[in-house]
């Protein structure tokens, strides 16, 4: 294990029944790092309840919500002023084993062309995953690898991922110094993906730790705001592709992305989720002209061939994407 410089940075909004149980954890671990939480415009006690109970915890505190690109960026600014090298980032609602920290971080030291670590995500109960890294499909669609599949399967073997599920990550600063930070448009969902693009086309890569492990209580809190996952998702699913996607691969990308956004869309009207999906659209198009000038700045400083990119996306629909495999396969037979 290398010298380098750890924190660990933990969002928590409204988060006060769990966020001492994920601190506990982190305190735990066998390499000690400092501990950044990003108190994100709480309002039941939980400033209050750090400062009592965790006073050796280093804060940041936002008036309001920033959802986690805003407030872990505020984490990942202030370890940068403390001189970290390295910035792991965790949700409130995960809980980690007392080695997490530790196979992470040889993972980084030993190969400097890795710019995250990706955790082994189990679900709360060990029962099933949550993530095994992530990827991007070459249907417009990022996605955690074996999502919903029982623990008793999960791969143990390291390997490249496209990047890890930022809820339980690592990451090197100056990867962060190379290709910014999470885009806060973004606000929730997604943004890791945006920031794992930028980074593979800046010639970063990232590495799947199975032994780094983590438990994680999923949706606790998006779980609270009725069709905020769907706002966010129709609001940044684009904003993923345009910025992202190399001008060669965009046709053939953005004919497959236009079929799943409109089935999902559909998909939201029919289980009354039109309007949350329908705000997501609207501002989504708001925003466009701006991703279309990061789009610029981003494609114009890549560092890969496109070719690379090609190898590294997934050529199909995600595995769990059930509805829109058997919808796809019903549209094949029809045309056959």
């Amino acid at each position: 294990m290398g010298s380098a410089k750890i924190c660990v940075v933990i969002p928590n909004w409204n988060g006060k029944d769990r966020i001492g149980a994920c601190l506990d954890s982190v305190l735990g671990q066998s390499l000690k790092p400092i501990i950044i939480v990003v108190e994100n415009g709480s309002v039941d006690g939980s400033l209050a309840f750090l400062r009592t109970h965790y006073p050796s915890v280093e804060l940041v505190v936002n008036q309001k919500n920033l959802g986690f690109a805003g407030g872990v960026n505020g984490g990942i600014r202030l370890a940068k002023q403390l001189g970290a090298q390295y910035v792991a980032l965790l949700n409130d609602d995960a809980l980690v084993h007392k080695d997490w920290l530790r196979q992470l971080a040889t993972a980084l030291d030993k190969n400097p062309e890795l710019g995250a670590a990706a955790s082994k995500l189990l679900s709360a109960d060990k029962k099933r995953i949550d993530s095994t890294g992530d990827f991007y499909s070459t249907w417009g669609l990022p996605f955690n690898r074996q999502r919903d599949e029982p623990a008793s399967q999960a791969i143990d073997k390291p390997g490249f991922v496209f990047g890890p599920c930022a809820g339980a990550a690592l990451y090197r600063m100056t990867m962060f110094d190379a290709v910014g930070l999470f885009d806060e448009d973004f606000f929730a969902y997604h943004e890791d993906a945006d920031l794992h693009f930028r980074m593979q086309l800046s010639g970063w890569k990232a590495w799947y730790v199975p032994s780094a492990e983590v438990y994680h209580q999923i949706g606790a809190t998006s779980g609270k705001i009725k069709g905020f996952t769907t706002y966010q998702t129709f609001k940044n699913y684009p904003w993923l592709f345009w910025k992202n996607v190399p001008l060669r691969l965009l046709p053939g990308i953005f004919i497959r992305f236009k079929f799943v956004y409109f089935t999902i869309y559909i998909s939201s009207l029919v289980g009354g989720r039109g309007w949350p999906a329908t705000k997501g659209f609207l501002r989504m198009l708001t925003l466009f002209p701006k991703k279309l000038v990061q789009r610029h700045h981003i494609q114009k400083n890549r560092k890969v061939s496109i070719d690379y990119i090609n190898s590294i996306l997934i050529h199909d629909l995600p595995p769990n994407a059930t509805k829109l495999r058997r919808l796809r396969a019903a549209f094949v037979k029809k045309n056959q």
